[in-house]
């Protein structure tokens, strides 16, 4: 078996969706289980190593409140080329590239499978344009063979699908996300109680509503510091409103590569991510936990669905609800006895999501799709 992976993002720069190719691409490895990835290209002297195949070209787009990527291959002979070598067995899609997606599906001859991770429904695309719900069917129907959801939200997209349909997580390497991983050392007083922003500077992030927060909690609070890991087009507004606010102990630590980051969430007390919309499932506060760090934030849908009934779904505040959030994030710094109950919890609860039991559920779902395959290759459907 051999199994294309393809992302319909830049390597670029991080992102859930990279980090969840990464994790099954080397969960296979491991396996024994030939795959590569298959990703566009940014910038001409984008090299990610032989595992990774660069084809097709990402623009990026600005929408719904964060950055997408439009794909297109300008090289269609490029393309023949490379599944012609590869002859791969699977081909599976991460998120739907367009109109990449559409010229690598019709030249395909393997089995075709699609994990969908974006949250459209949130952005109220689908409510502007609800005709885009029947454009991913068709498109699906056509020549899609197998769908997996990130979390039970992202299927809602693919209601008329009529092939087989699974929730299958993310996963996390519990390996490189662990309470062993070095702190830094000048975030590093006791005195202190560090608060860790990680995510990309955008508006649905909801950093501004943080630093609002963070404004109700100093005033009641000395030893609190806020810590920020991430860039992106809303930095410098963040920044200045810190400044205009007189707000003490923020630290804009810019971009950090993946080993780095693993050492933030080490640093810190609480981690918090308010993201107020979009969001499929919550990578990073997985990270968070099985780093043993309790966790805050906002209840858009997919945290509130990762954390549906659970302990850790008590820190979650309204969207945009900036004086609730500073009440949940209070209570932790209160308490360190339940800072370190909830990071017990945490870290038991991140096990789950384990690469090698994604990987058991993905390679099953493959197993499925192939005795269940119905479709007939057909022309393309518009």
């Amino acid at each position: 078996m051999k199994i294309g992976l393809i992302s319909c993002h830049s390597f670029n720069q991080y992102g859930g969706v990279k980090n969840h190719i990464l994790g099954l691409h080397s969960e296979f490895k491991k396996r024994g289980i030939e795959s590569k990835i298959i990703a566009p290209r940014r910038f001409q002297s984008e090299d990610y190593g032989k595992d990774v195949i660069l084809l097709g070209t990402s623009f990026p787009l600005n929408f719904a409140g964060t950055q997408a990527d439009f794909d297109i291959n300008f090289n269609p002979i490029a393309l023949d080329k490379a599944l012609k070598e590869e002859k791969f067995d699977i081909l599976h899609f991460h998120n739907f590239g367009f109109p990449s997606a559409i010229q690598v599906l019709e030249r395909s001859k393997a089995l075709n499978i699609l994990t969908f991770h974006a949250n459209l429904e949130a952005s109220g695309l689908f409510k502007m344009a609800p005709g885009l719900f029947y454009f991913f069917n068709k498109i699906a129907d056509w020549k899609i063979d197998g769908i997996i959801g990130v979390a039970p939200l992202n299927l809602e997209v693919f209601k008329d699908f009529s092939g087989p349909k699974k929730v299958i997580p993310n996963g996390i390497d519990i390996k490189k996300f662990n309470p062993q991983v070095p702190i830094i050392k000048r975030f590093s007083d006791p005195q202190k109680i560090n608060i860790l922003f990680v995510g990309r500077i955008e508006e649905r992030k909801g950093l501004i509503y943080l630093l609002r927060s963070y404004e109700i909690l100093e005033k009641e609070f000395s030893n609190l510091r806020l810590i920020i890991v991430g860039d992106g087009p809303l930095k410098q507004e963040c920044m200045n409103f810190a400044k205009e606010h007189n707000l003490e102990n923020i630290y804009f630590e810019g971009e950090q590569d993946e080993k780095e980051k693993q050492k933030y969430f080490n640093t810190c007390d609480i981690f918090c991510s308010p993201a107020i919309f979009g969001e499929s499932f919550g990578i990073v506060l997985l990270e968070a936990m099985a780093c043993k760090k309790p966790v805050a934030g906002f209840a858009n849908l997919g945290y509130k669905q990762l954390l549906r009934g659970k302990r850790g779904g008590n820190f979650l505040a309204r969207p945009k609800d900036y004086k609730s959030l500073a009440k949940k994030i209070e209570t932790l710094i209160k308490s360190k006895k339940l800072r370190e109950e909830m990071g017990e919890w945490g870290i038991k609860e991140a096990q789950k999501y384990s690469w090698p039991k994604v990987a058991d559920r993905v390679l099953d779902f493959y197993k499925y799709c192939q005795e269940n395959k119905k479709r007939t290759d057909s022309t393309i459907p518009f």
